[in-house]
């Protein structure tokens, strides 16, 4: 038996695609986020034509598109109510109790989105040989794969969320030193602030299956990882502008502290709402018959 051709393409060690050229014309596109997001193979006619194929059953579709209502819904609300948090703290009595609250509830949507994007990568169906249907997993809550790419990029994201918790619970604490607020408040900010940063970058590697970020403006799964960058990237500079100088015992800018978490936050809820649209579009177990157009 003739077996279709293949090859694989990635960043470093990852594989982030696959393609079978089928000796009938056929050419099948196995893509990491695509399998995970919408249970799909990508499928190449002979005349040219390409087409979104979902070849995982129904249940694990279903289980799909699920966990990623949970995700986006989970990410937007977190993100309106960290910004509504920095408002609060800028324009508001300026409690910083009120704020603090503000932000945990925040921070719990937060670890949850987190949390399910994991799931997502657990259980999403898997390539099979030759390009054939997508094989489809068994329900999992947790699980060790650090041998793929999008594994990874959740992973690292669900950590920062879980470091960010321990930032927003210190945060609580009352008649701190400026040395026991950078070190139990300030630190666990930026350490969560680069952890979401990697996991982004390791998103864009995902997605354009090289090590360098790409651009791809015809791509929905792009934009979402593209506008959650940009807004990790302004967390990051308020978390800097954050700091509490001893000399002074005043934050380096609180302007800025404020309005890079207002506007951060503002873009993680932008990407909630583009990713509840990145899901499975239809039920279809035969990936040659294409089902959606991308």
């Amino acid at each position: 038996m003739e077996h279709p051709e293949h090859r694989a393409e990635g960043a470093g060690p990852f594989t982030t695609r696959l393609t079978w050229h089928r000796p009938e014309g056929e050419t099948v596109v196995w893509e990491s986020r695509l399998a995970r997001k919408r249970g799909a193979l990508s499928v190449r006619g002979p005349g040219r034509t390409v087409a979104v194929s979902p070849t995982a059953d129904a249940e694990a579709l279903g289980r799909l598109r699920r966990l990623n209502a949970v995700a986006s819904a989970a990410f937007f609300l977190g993100g309106m109510l960290f910004a509504l948090g920095a408002a609060v703290a800028q324009f508001g009595s300026g409690d910083p109790v009120e704020s603090a609250s503000i932000y945990f509830a925040g921070g719990l949507f937060f670890t949850t989105g987190g949390y399910t994007s994991l799931l997502q990568v657990l259980n999403a169906p898997r390539h099979s040989p030759g390009g054939g249907p997508l094989a489809t997993v068994g329900r999992r809550w947790w699980g060790y794969e650090p041998m793929r790419l999008d594994w990874l990029s959740a992973f690292v994201l669900f950590a920062g969320t879980l470091v960010f918790g321990v930032n927003l619970l210190d945060s609580f604490l009352q008649g701190l030193t400026v040395q026991q607020t950078n070190r139990l408040i300030w630190t666990p900010d930026v350490i969560g602030c680069v952890l979401f940063l990697v996991s982004g970058h390791l998103a864009f590697a995902e997605i354009c299956h090289r090590s360098r970020p790409c651009l791809r403006s015809r791509s929905l799964g792009w934009w979402v990882v593209a506008v959650n960058q940009f807004g990790s990237v302004l967390f990051m500079v308020a978390a800097l502008a954050a700091f509490t100088r001893p000399t002074t015992q005043s934050l380096v800018n609180t302007d800025i502290a404020n309005w890079g978490t207002l506007c951060g936050a503002l873009c993680f809820s932008v990407g909630g709402v583009l990713q509840a649209f990145e899901r499975p579009q239809g039920v279809n177990a035969d990936p040659r018959s294409p089902r959606s157009a991308p």
